[in-house]
């Protein structure tokens, strides 16, 4: 396996040593289901008076874990904490940050198997889609102790006044902000923590961590490898509990910064409410997305089919990158959708620790029933099932909250689940006359977050020239719009995608986590 580089785009075709390693890890993890975890404050384990138990979406029968209903008192604990820590950590060299950050993400790789069974019975991601989560996280943090390192700690010497008979020097040297606030989505919980966190870490910020209620549990998890990894006390916390009353009052004035990802509606309020204090803060939105692929007339069809189905249904198209939306050239609309037919229908539907299972189930009982919602909604439309449309029933499907992977065609492009996020293993196709259509639509909603194309090379370079979205790939089988990694194709949105209009992984994305300021000394 030591050749072999773990990324979404080479998932498709492990080594065997990797299914071994996993079997073995999910004995381990469920060996130890069931067991209370506390929340992690100051170094110490912090338990609140109300529990939660968190079940498996694969069989909800299954408890995980018993986790803590922390409340205002519990919040306000872990921000005394990280504004205590602060000042020494801030003050530490980057270098030695560098250090910290660098065996946070070693000790990532070496839990990799465990973490990746914990993200597959919590989340029901598929073995591969969990173990590219959790190594994305170690990428991420060891890119940004990279680019900590390329950038010199982004220490700046900067031009000297014309001042005669005097010497001038100026430097620009970016500083962290203080506290920084993390809250973590269900459907990337590892990587949509650490990546985030590790940025503001290692930018010398103390960080506070609310991951989703529903993947409470492998959160807990990654926050032992940062403690382990033998940061400072304070300097990492992590706390859960409701968003309406922790996570409120961790939005307060007292943190200086945030990084959220989730949906639209809750990030906009995220943002009033942030932006309620004496001065602006700043805030890296990752929000939601509805994301389209173009097929070309000259289009290399079974590569785009491929691509298609992978971006539609990997992680039953719980991702703000999935393909939702397809437009193809009408010359080529029948063969490829017959294409997509075939495909989709050949995919596994079950428990997603299977090796041969692709889809495992959806989040919880809420999106399950928004599936139903919406394929009536569709139905009523006039749109038509290609395939899927249903629920799955009896034996361990009744136990789970598992969906059929649905394409549906003859959908009005006046229907509203043409711009609405779904955020379910749905995806619609719609015939158009030319590029041109194809691109109206696909620029038409409010999101802009990432897009795949297919075609001739000429027509790529136009798609890169007019799509309007953060991400864009073209001709790429592993995945029509899903698949970022960092340092390779940094992760971020346009328009209600996104705040920053940075990446996450990229070269841009460190300075988010701090402000400049200007050394001038005359001598």
């Amino acid at each position: 396996m030591s050749d072999f580089k773990l990324t979404y785009a080479t998932m498709f075709n492990p080594p065997p040593e990797l299914h071994t390693r996993y079997e073995e890890a999910l004995a381990r993890v469920k060996a130890a289901l069931g067991r209370e975890h506390a929340m992690l404050i100051d170094g110490q384990d912090v338990f609140a008076d109300e529990k939660y138990q968190d079940f498996s979406p694969i069989n909800t029968d299954l408890v995980l874990a018993t986790l803590q209903k922390g409340n205002e008192n519990h919040a306000h604990q872990a921000l005394d904490a990280a504004r205590k820590a602060f000042p020494a950590w801030s003050r530490t060299p980057w270098q030695e940050r560098v250090k910290v950050m660098r065996r946070v993400a070693a000790l990532i790789e070496e839990r990799l198997f465990d973490l990746s069974a914990a993200l597959s019975l919590e989340v029901g991601k598929n073995r591969m889609e969990a173990l590219g989560d959790v190594q994305e996280t170690a990428d991420l943090i060891n890119y940004a102790c990279d680019q900590m390192e390329k950038n010199n700690g982004y220490i700046v010497e900067m031009g000297k006044d014309p001042l005669i008979g005097y010497e001038a020097q100026n430097v620009s040297v970016l500083k962290p902000y203080g506290v920084w606030l993390v809250i973590s989505p269900f459907n990337f919980p590892v990587a949509l923590t650490g990546g985030p966190a590790g940025a503001a870490l290692v930018t010398g910020n103390t960080v506070i961590v609310k991951p989703a209620s529903d993947t409470a549990w492998v959160v807990r998890l990654l926050a032992e490898v940062f403690r382990d990894a033998g940061l400072p006390k304070g300097v990492f916390n992590y706390v859960t509990g409701p968003g309406s009353t922790l996570g409120q009052a961790l939005i307060t004035c007292a943190v200086d910064g945030v990084t959220f990802t989730g949906s639209y509606d809750v990030g906009a309020k995220i943002f009033r409410d942030f932006s309620n204090c004496n001065w602006v803060r700043p805030i890296v939105l990752e929000l939601g997305g509805k994301n389209a692929t173009i097929v070309s007339r000259h289009a290399d069809l079974e590569r785009a089919a491929l691509g298609i189905v992978r971006s539609a249904f990997g992680l039953q198209g719980q991702k703000c990158s999935a393909a939702s939306r397809v437009f193809v050239e009408e010359q080529v609309y029948d063969e490829l959708v017959a294409r997509l037919k075939e495909l989709t229908e050949k995919l596994t539907i079950g428990d997603p620790t299977d090796r041969s299972v692709y889809l495992g189930p959806v989040i919880n009982a809420g999106a399950y029933k928004d599936y139903q919602a919406y394929i009536q909604e569709i139905a009523q439309a006039g749109g038509k099932f290609l395939t899927g449309g249903k629920v799955k029933t009896g034996g361990m499907y009744d136990k789970g909250y598992y969906c059929e992977p649905t394409l549906v065609t003859d959908l009005p492009y006046h229907n509203r689940l043409w711009k609405h996020e779904m955020f379910l293993p749905i995806t619609t196709i719609g015939k158009v006359k030319n590029l041109e259509e194809a691109m109206q639509y696909a620029n038409e909603v409010h999101y802009g977050l990432t897009a795949g194309f297919y075609g001739s090379e000429e027509e790529a370079r136009w798609f890169f020239d007019h799509i309007e979205a953060g991400v864009a790939y073209a001709n790429r089988p592993q995945g029509a719009t899903t698949g970022a990694w960092p340092g390779y194709q940094p992760f971020g949105g346009w328009k209600a995608s996104g705040s920053s209009g940075k990446n996450a992984g990229g070269h841009y994305y460190l300075p988010l986590y701090m402000h400049e300021q200007i050394h001038t000394i005359i001598r």
